[in-house]
């Protein structure tokens, strides 16, 4: 098929790319190709009982289809340019945060509405971050919840799926360029357009590689954060979620001055399984229903990792880390803070004994087998820092989940309209290129694309 615009991936980026083509020009063919599977054919078979971990499904349900990486997660838009990538070096910072706040309104008008935008304006709890040598970073936030964000999702597929050519289970193999647009080979043959989007998401990463390779695109290496997911009583950060939802929080270490962040919070909600590249990582989810609720709260403590020459595979080291936790535990390793402290392994007795009950099965073991000295020395400091405003965070049964990973691919060299310098009319876009590191940032990206495509 000839169309007008090709988009790779069906993520954040690639889905409101579409949506603002279709709102403003109906009449342009437009598809979408997705290596996982439709928005409701997203089941992961991990139920805790039968199926208690993951069984590396041909494609992973949390992480591939309509919706990407996010469809499953808490649904948080953040808009700042304090934090979630760089997309606004490229743009500028305003066009960054109103592309952010329109992207909100088509949430709010496809089922978000009625959900609470949380905001850091004012806060008390930035002076106190500042008192104890912690820093709050500034944001609004809108929490939608994983089941509002799937709700969300449903209607934009809906209306997208009357004018957009989906094509699930159908990985792109190859992008070949053309005298006059580009030619995108798949399982099922070819097809071509004159523009192509690309927004494959984290979960690309090592696919994204080999493009940029075959078609000459100049990179740059980026970084990999490391660390835990951290498991608590939902009352020990209460005074900051009830009034912020998410505290994004920064703490440079004493003794490195390595940068530890929270990432991910999820007051009241659960800890999942993720499998990304075959190897099984830790994340977490929150819900807007009151009855799915939880009597926890679960966020990450990420230790930032950047490399030089002569080393630039930073997603190569973040993944050994992983497999190594894969092969001690069989999947994700399961350790109680006080066991952590005294240098002895988690056992299920001690977990059971404990007063936080964990939310995703996992194997009690030892993270010091696992994490590097260095990132270890730096999360037991940050929990330790955070105690300091949420007394109780360092308390003997705080679960500590590993190993928790965040890949960013290598940075896609792009002018300030997400297009390489050798090739034109091929826009990379979202966490794919490096330049994006969330929902909201993706998102913007997509539709900046879009009306730059329109405009052509």
């Amino acid at each position: 098929m000839k169309y007008d615009v090709v988009i790779i991936g069906a993520g954040p980026g690639g889905i409101y790319a579409a949506y603002e083509l279709m709102q403003k020009n109906s009449d342009l063919k437009v598809a979408v190709f997705e290596a996982g599977n439709t928005l409701e054919r997203r089941k992961c078979p991990i139920d805790g009982d039968k199926v208690p971990t993951c069984i590396h499904c041909k494609t992973c349900a949390i992480m591939n289809g309509f919706g990407g990486a996010g469809a499953f997660s808490d649904g948080k838009y953040n808009i700042t340019n304090d934090f979630g990538g760089t997309l606004y070096e490229y743009i500028g910072r305003d066009k960054a945060n109103k592309l952010m706040e329109y992207v909100d309104d088509i949430n709010m008008e496809n089922g978000g509405e009625g959900t609470k935008m949380y905001s850091t304006a004012g806060s008390k709890f930035k002076t106190i971050c500042m008192q104890n040598g912690l820093t709050l970073l500034n944001a609004r936030v809108r929490h939608l919840g994983t089941d509002v964000n799937y709700i969300v999702l449903q209607n934009l597929l809906e209306k997208l799926s009357k004018k957009v050519d989906f094509f699930f289970n159908t990985p792109i193999e190859t992008i070949e360029a053309l005298d006059d647009g580009y030619r995108v080979h798949h399982k099922n043959g070819v097809d071509e357009a004159k523009y192509c989007i690309v927004s494959v998401g984290r979960s690309g990463s090592k696919w994204m590689e080999k493009v940029c390779k075959d078609l000459d695109i100049e990179t740059t290496s980026n970084r990999v954060d490391i660390g835990v997911r951290v498991e608590i009583p939902s009352e020990i950060f209460e005074h900051i979620t009830d009034e912020l939802y998410e505290g994004k929080i920064t703490y440079r270490t004493k003794k490195f001055e390595d940068k530890v962040r929270t990432f991910c919070m999820n007051p009241h909600g659960i800890v999942v399984n993720e499998n990304t590249n075959g190897i099984v990582t830790v994340n977490g989810h929150s819900f807007e229903d009151e009855k799915m609720k939880t009597n926890n709260t679960n966020f990450a403590l990420l230790v930032a990792k950047h490399f030089s020459e002569p080393f630039k595979d930073s997603n190569g080291y973040g993944e050994s880390i992983v497999r190594l936790s894969n092969m001690l535990g069989g999947g994700v390793i399961l350790q109680r803070f006080g066991d952590l402290e005294r240098g002895r392994r988690s056992t299920q007795k001690r977990i059971d004994e404990g007063t936080v009950r964990p939310t995703l099965k996992a194997t009690p073991g030892d993270l010091s087998l696992v994490l590097p000295k260095r990132i270890l020395d730096g999360i037991v400091e940050m929990i330790y820092a955070l105690d300091k405003i949420a007394p109780g965070m360092a308390n003997d049964d705080t679960l500590l989940y590993g190993v928790e990973v965040k890949f960013y691919n290598m940075e896609v060299k792009l002018d300030e309209t997400l297009q390489p310098a050798n090739h034109r009319n091929l826009y990379i876009i979202g966490d794919g290129s490096g330049v994006t590191h969330s929902l909201s940032h993706a998102s913007a990206s997509g539709v900046y694309v879009a009306d730059e495509i329109l405009e052509k």
